[in-house]
This record gives C-alpha cells, structure tokens and sequence, in this order.
C-alpha cells in the first residue's frame, strides 16, 4: 500500500511502490545489459588479435613438433620444410637450432651455418649455437674444433651436463682415458650417467690403461692388483686382460679369479681365453680343472679350444688335436684354425699345417 512522491516543482508525481521496485529492477537488468554488450564490442579487437596469436603460436607448435619427428625419423628434407614454416610464424633459437640438426643430416654445410647464424642472432643463442657445433664436430670426427668450442664454453661459464657429456666423448676419441674416468665420475655423481653406461666407460678406460701397459711386467702387475673388485669378477674384463698379463708371462696371476667368475657364471668367450692362466708349475691343475668343466659344458667351443692350447704346451699332441678339431666342428674360428696349423708343425705335417693356414686365411677375410 505504499508509494513513492516525486516532486520536481512546480510538478508533483505519486507513484505505487511496487512500480518503483520493478522499474528499478528492470532498468539495473538493462544497464547491465548495455555495459556487456558495449565492453564486448570494444574488447573485440583485442581477443580477434589474441585468438590469432593463438592460432599463430599452435600453428609453429605443429610445425616444430612436425619438424622434431621428421628429424628423429631421419627424414632431414622435411624436416627443414616444417622448421621453414615455424620459423616463419614464430622465430627463435629453438626453432633455428633444429634447422641446423636437419641441414647437418643433409651434409648441407651452407645451410646449416645459416640456421646457426640464426640461432645466435636471437637472444640466448650463442650458447646452445656453440653446444650444437660441438655436437656436429664429434660427429664428423674433427676433434681440435671440438675441442676450440667446448674451451670457448669453459670459458662462458658454461658446465651443463651436455657440454661435460661433449668432453667425456672427446676424451674417448682422444683417447685420454684419465680424463674418461674423471668425466665418468662427475657425470655419475650428478646421475646424468646410467650405471651400466658409466659401468662400461670405467672398464674401457681401465683396459686401455692395461693396453698402454702392455710389456711393461711391472706395471701390468700393478694395474691388476688395482682393478676394483667389480671388474675383477666380470667375465668380459678377464677375458680383456687375461691375454695382456700373459704377454708378460703372469697370466697365473688371474688364475684363481678367472676360476670363480666361471664357476659362478659361465662365459664361453672366458673359458677361452683360460689357456693363458694355465702355464707353468700350475699347468697341470689346470688342465683337470678345465677337463671337469668340460662334464658339464661339453659342447662349448671356446673351453675346447683353451683345452687344445692346454694340451698344446703340455705337449698332449693327441688330445689337443682331438679338442682343437671338436671346438672347430662347434664354431669355425681363424685363431683355432691356427692353432692346429702350429700343432701341425710341431708334428711336421707341412701340408696339413698349409691347409689349417689357408683355412684360417678364408675365415680371417
């Protein structure tokens, strides 16, 4: 039963309260009306350029994603398609440095320092520009330019784990096994190296240094008392080292070492090589140590063939051409085939040993 008195001299309105509320209601609803629909207006520029932006930044995406699968893939021309259209839409050294990666499949020089000048011209290009040229030098095999890259990294400051990674592969074609094993340490200690991986780069070092012993009595002695323990049980490493202490005559030195990693796990490619422990006053042993293994790994051609050179410097003619003959029959090899050629020899059987030659000759070629 209210009302609401407008007065506006010289007028004067009554109205009904109800009206009032509606009317106030309806004119809220319309002005908020009005403010969407005018800010919609005015803001639709601005998400017409947002939307194509969008769609810009989507379209280099594909093309980037597109160009980093044809690379994987090997498919380096259209690769360098896609790269050109991301680089179009949306340049960058991300975008450039896989234009290198494509062109550098191609063996296509000029283009691929054009997609590295590119590179470098965007902001924070220069690094991974030069990390990228390390890479393609390793690659090629042209270790002194590898080498002028990663130094102007060191000098940037620059440690990350693939530039470190660059260095332990340089140190590797180098050579330079101290600093194999140097590398390997520091790269596992931040684990941006597998165990197996770093497992396997110790040992290559640790060999080569066995390698570059080789002749030396005292030092070869002294690089096999350092071996750790793991290498030591490996079967692969014995069957590495076995001949390099023999060469100095301390192949006993690995007897008993070889013994339990073949007692523990077998290992063909080790059990041929046992020949070279079994020498001197414990050739004997050895011998029946290695005629029981052969109970229960009769059909193995590498223990044959380490019997055969077992019988060999026993002067067992027989029974070493017998195993020589049993291990070939299982596995063709040039360095049995020799073997049974010297035995031939010593026996003076020129032409059997000219064939077992002539053999071994064909299998070595």
């Amino acid at each position: 039963e209210g009302y609401v008195l407008i007065v506006a001299p010289p007028w004067r309105a009554q109205v009904s309260l109800n009206l009032v509320i509606v009317v106030a209601l309806l004119s809220f609803f319309l002005s908020y009306a009005v403010i969407r629909v005018v800010g919609k207006t005015l803001g639709l520029p601005g998400r017409v350029a947002r939307h194509r932006a969008r769609r810009r930044e989507q379209k280099a995406g594909d093309a980037l994603h597109s160009a980093l699968r044809a690379v994987s893939e090997g498919r380096f021309a259209d690769a360098l398609k896609h790269v050109k259209a991301a680089d179009t839409i949306a340049p960058g050294f991300e975008v450039a440095l896989v234009g290198a990666r494509a062109a550098h499949g191609m063996n296509d020089v000029r283009r691929c320092h054009e997609w590295l000048d590119k590179a470098e011209r965007c902001n924070g290009g220069r690094i991974p520009r030069l990390l990228a040229e390390a890479g393609f030098a390793l690659e090629h095999g042209h270790l002194d330019e590898a080498s002028r890259l990663l130094e102007t990294l060191r000098e940037n400051g620059h440690r990350s784990i693939a530039s470190r990674r660059h260095e332990l592969e340089l140190a590797r074609r180098r050579g330079d096994w101290a600093s194999v094993e140097e590398s390997v340490r520091g790269l596992r200690s931040d684990r941006a190296l597998s165990a197996d991986e770093a497992g396997a780069l110790l040992r290559a070092a640790r060999l080569e240094a066995f390698r570059a012993s080789a002749g030396d009595e005292v030092e070869v002695a002294a690089r096999w008392r350092d071996l750790p323990k793991e290498d030591i049980a490996d079967p692969r490493m014995l069957a590495e080292v076995l001949p390099l202490l023999a060469r100095t005559g301390q192949g006993g030195l690995a007897r008993r070492a070889v013994e339990r990693a073949l007692d523990e796990r077998w290992d063909s490619a080790l059990a041929r090589q046992y020949h070279h422990c079994a020498t001197g006053a414990e050739a004997k042993d050895a011998l029946a140590r290695a005629e029981r293994w052969l109970e229960a790994h009769a059909d193995d051609a590498g223990l044959l063939a380490s019997l055969g050179h077992q019988c060999m410097a026993s002067q067992i003619w027989g029974k070493a051409r017998s195993y020589l003959e049993e291990s070939l029959k299982r596995e063709p090899r040039a360095d049995v085939h020799l073997a049974l050629a010297e035995l031939y020899e010593k026996l003076e059987k020129p032409d059997e040993a000219a064939a077992q030659y002539r053999r071994a000759a064909r299998l070595a070629g």
